[in-house]
């Protein structure tokens, strides 16, 4: 790499992986949830994930970048930690949604750095169009985080105290 257009292009392709990755667990954990509101946000959270892989995907096209993805270490060990904290433990009910939040929203937090890393880029390169719709996708990924909290500290945190 010897550019910024060559960073960008990188963290697109990262991104890439790092969404395939978290759709997949994603997935799990909803089909693990107890709580309903939780379940159904985290499988409208998959389809958001999936859109956004294919905006990524959009954009390394548009570019004329490598369509292929650079395999997203950070992401890989996120997705290691949510499976041993929640779909590997022993937990269930309220205690089980409260470790599931949190595992969510660790991969949301990575998801808004990269997301905002790739926003900035384009925006230096004065790629306008793309810069647009990552902020789009990121505006949607700090909703889904911002759900996740009111989730938390209105119902599911209080229940697992009990």
């Amino acid at each position: 790499m010897t550019t910024l257009k060559d960073l960008y292009v990188e963290e697109l392709q990262d991104l890439w992986s790092a969404n395939d990755q978290m759709s997949e667990v994603v997935g799990e954990l909803a089909s693990r949830a107890s709580d309903s509101k939780l379940g159904d946000r985290l499988n409208t959270a998959k389809a958001g994930i999936d859109k956004h892989t294919d905006v990524l995907k959009s954009l390394l096209s548009d570019l004329g970048g490598e369509m292929s993805k650079e395999h997203c270490k950070g992401m890989e060990g996120l997705v290691k930690e949510a499976r041993k904290h929640a779909l590997d433990s022993n937990l269930a009910g309220a205690p089980l949604d409260v470790a599931i939040i949190a595992q969510y929203q660790r991969m949301c937090h990575y998801g808004i750095a990269g997301f905002g890393t790739a926003k900035a880029f384009a925006e230096a390169l004065r790629e306008t169009d793309a810069a647009k719709k990552l902020n789009d996708a990121l505006d949607e990924i700090y909703a889904s985080d911002d759900f996740m909290t009111e989730l938390a500290t209105r119902s599911r945190n209080l229940e697992a105290q009990q």
